[in-house]
Formats: structure tokens, sequence, C-alpha cells
């Protein structure tokens, strides 16, 4: 039976992450991959990660996290926003990786089929504390600055053409929904993020203002209205399975160095799903 395996951040740029991603090996040459985003920021380190993981794993599929978005002078790449990130998916479809933009492929091997889902959605700054909810977005980002909380996102993820980051977030969550609408009722969903669909996990962020570029509010029920048989995630670096109605959640991040190396078991580059 092939198995269904997943990761996600896994900065192949730090210094000790790169050997981990000889870990990474299916179990047979039928299992699949899924990766939750921030593999690296240079685009060839992206894309030679995914090529080598492809040549692994009979399906490959890829989401994009803040980090392949980001627009660094040391990239030697000066694309912003979404065409950074049309870039990116050619570059994939170049090496057979599948991405958002392609269509979704459908897990047979279960009690019913699950159409594998990866969404590209960002976050718009709706995930507030307490004391930010009713307050302008400047005024929450002004609390988070106070509090020494600045999300990298803010100097190198651009949102060209858009406006905003939120008013590309809407555009996504826009045609997302519509192509999670076409799924045929009969299918289950394995819906593959960066950014987690649900609050929930943001619970033990040791930095709670940090949610602001974690999600949104928007994508709350989707678990439930796609017919989620897992919601696999990555980008909070606090790799564990969750709950929320009864589906069940799925953050698989490597994380950094610093990070794994103070955890008991140590990194764990690979967790299979199904």
């Amino acid at each position: 039976m092939p198995h269904l395996y997943a990761t996600s951040d896994l900065h192949v740029t730090h210094n000790g992450n790169a050997p981990l991603i000889d870990e990474i090996r299916p179990g047979s040459p039928e299992d699949w991959l899924l990766v939750a985003g921030d593999v690296a920021e240079k685009i060839d380190a992206i894309t030679s990660t995914l090529d080598t993981l492809k040549q692994r794993f009979a399906e490959v599929v890829w989401v994009p996290g803040n980090h392949e978005l980001w627009t660094v002078p040391r990239d030697g790449n000066d694309l912003r926003g979404e065409a950074r990130y049309q870039h990116l998916v050619r570059r994939c479809r170049e090496i057979g990786v599948r991405t958002p933009e392609d269509e979704y492929l459908v897990w047979p091997h279960a009690g019913r089929p699950l159409t594998i889902a990866p969404l590209f959605l960002l976050y718009d700054y709706s995930w507030r504390t307490p004391q930010a909810e009713d307050v302008s977005l400047a005024e929450a980002l002004d609390q988070a600055r106070e509090a020494n909380v600045v999300c990298t996102d803010e100097f190198y993820l651009h949102p060209d053409p858009f406006p905003s980051r939120q008013d590309w977030c809407a555009h996504r969550l826009k045609v997302t929904e519509q192509r999670l609408d076409a799924i045929p009722a009969d299918h289950g969903t394995v819906l593959m993020s960066h950014w987690p669909l649900h609050r929930h996990p943001t619970a033990p962020l040791r930095w709670p203002e940090f949610a602001l570029w974690c999600g949104t509010t928007r994508t709350e029920d989707w678990h439930l209205r796609y017919r989620a048989e897992v919601a696999v995630f990555g980008h909070l670096h606090i790799p564990r399975t969750t709950w929320a109605d009864g589906v069940r959640f799925e953050e698989v991040s490597l994380g950094y160095p610093r990070e794994w190396r103070k955890r008991a078991r140590g990194p764990v580059p690979l967790r299979r799903i199904l």
C-alpha cells in the first residue's frame, strides 16, 4: 500500500538542515510527498531541493511559504510578488513537481477518494491578540512592534501587483474557493497549505502577536466545508498533531537547527500522513 508523506520548513540554506534532505525518502517507489513551503529563499535552492525529492517520490506536491516569496539581494533574482510565484510554478513544472496552479491529484488508497488540494492563500492580519481586536491594522502592527515582534515578510514579501498583502490574500482566497467548490461531493480532501487554515495551532506561540502573519479568519471552516480528512501545514515550527471539529491537523515543519536541536527527538524531516 503506498503512503502519503509530508514535510515543510526545510530551510535548506541554514547550516545543519541540508544534510537532512537525505533522510526524506519513500518507503516504496509509489509513495507521494507533500512539501508545505519554506524550502528556502533562493530560487535555485528551492528548485534543486524539489528536484532531488521528485527523483525519489512518485509525486511531489509543493505550495509556497513566505520564504519562497521573499525577494532578497543574495538570491540574484529581483522578481517580486505574483511574478516571483509564477516563476516558481514554471520551474516546478519543468521538474514535474505539482503546484497550486495544477490539476488536483486524487489519492485513491483510502476509504473514499481524497482530493489533494495544495493551497496558496497568504494571510490578512485578521488573527489578532485580544488587545488588537478592535483597532486599525496600523495600530495592531504597532502593538506587535512594541512587543518586539515583526515578521521579516514586512521587508521582503512584496505583494506586487496587488496594493497590499491583504489584497493578494483576498485574490488567492477567491480563486482557491472556486477550485475547491468544484471538487466532487463524494470526495474527501487533504488540504495542504503553508499557513494554517484554523487558528488553534497558534495557541502555543511564544509571542501571540506573531499570529498576525499566520493566517486568515476566512478559512476557519474550510476543514469542514471541504470535507478534510486531514489538514497539512507548516510555518509555525511547532510540529505536532492537533484536532478541530474531529478533523486532524498536522504541522509538519522541520524548522531551524536551533529549534530541533533542543527537542528530545531531534530533527524530524518527514512525517507519514496516510
